[in-house]
């Protein structure tokens, strides 16, 4: 069972992790079709953004299935396997070419933390909670799901979720980078709807270059001649000339995507 719906509103397309009565979880097959469908929606380039949410409004989600562990991730094999479901559904989230936005509503640890922390920008609800207490269940978070988390927050805020097991409050998820916005419990639907559409309304080859620039600059290696003469590549697209022209006939673009 995937236990994730997936809906599209012109170029928003929205992926809700549907399993409410425990919490939005993810076994094996779900962690494997996300990152599936990810890569599938990366490839389509009329869709603007991608926006993560669960079902419910208790939980955006707390990750992996632990009720399935006894059959999906006792052996060797089965944990090898299990956690190559999971590196394919974090790095569809992350690897989306798109941009994408987290929008947290009540528990948010484990697995769905690290969604939250590979989304792009993230608005959560006053009294949303993250961590992953997973030292109390004595399994470790691998490289790959950890290292969203680090490039999210940095050592000290990662170290400070794992090593003491505790949950943070929507304040401390802002302070250490987690999240971007907190809002009320009863605007958090609204409030990523409006990031959604924001970002949505932007020239779009201009918000995949931005997010593919951000995420280069955080890799030490020098900046290539072609990475640098790619910066300079929007003021040759059609959306260049109508965002300009749009500005100065005082209307709002429309932008196509080229």
């Amino acid at each position: 069972m995937n236990r994730f719906t997936t809906s599209r509103e012109g170029g928003i397309v929205t992926v809700t992790l549907d399993h409410p009565a425990k919490l939005n979880v993810l076994d094996r097959e779900g962690w494997d079709a996300l990152g599936a469908f990810l890569e599938e929606v990366g490839g389509d380039g009329s869709v603007r953004c991608v926006v993560m949410r669960g079902a419910g409004g208790r939980a955006f989600s707390a990750g992996s299935d632990i009720g399935a562990f006894p059959e999906q991730r006792s052996t060797p094999e089965q944990v090898t396997r299990y956690a190559a479901a999971v590196e394919r559904g974090l790095k569809g989230v992350y690897d989306c070419p798109h941009p994408t936005v987290a929008v947290v509503e009540g528990l948010c640890v484990g697995g769905g933390m690290i969604i939250t922390a590979c989304c792009d920008v993230a608005v959560c609800g006053e009294s949303s909670r993250f961590g992953a207490p997973i030292n109390r269940l004595g399994l470790t978070m691998a490289y790959e799901e950890m290292a969203p988390l680090l490039a999210a927050c940095g050592a000290g805020a990662v170290l400070e979720i794992l090593l003491t097991g505790e949950l943070v409050d929507a304040r401390r998820a802002r302070e250490v980078g987690l999240v971007n916005r907190v809002v009320p419990d009863d605007e958090v639907a609204a409030a990523g709807e409006r990031l959604a559409r924001n970002i949505a309304g932007g020239a779009p080859l201009v918000n995949r270059w931005h997010k593919k620039f951000v995420r280069r600059l955080s890799d030490p290696r020098p900046l290539t001649e072609p990475e640098r003469a790619e910066t300079y590549e929007a003021f040759r697209t059609r959306d260049y000339r109508e965002g300009t022209a749009a500005f100065l006939e005082k209307r709002t673009p429309r932008f196509s995507g080229e």
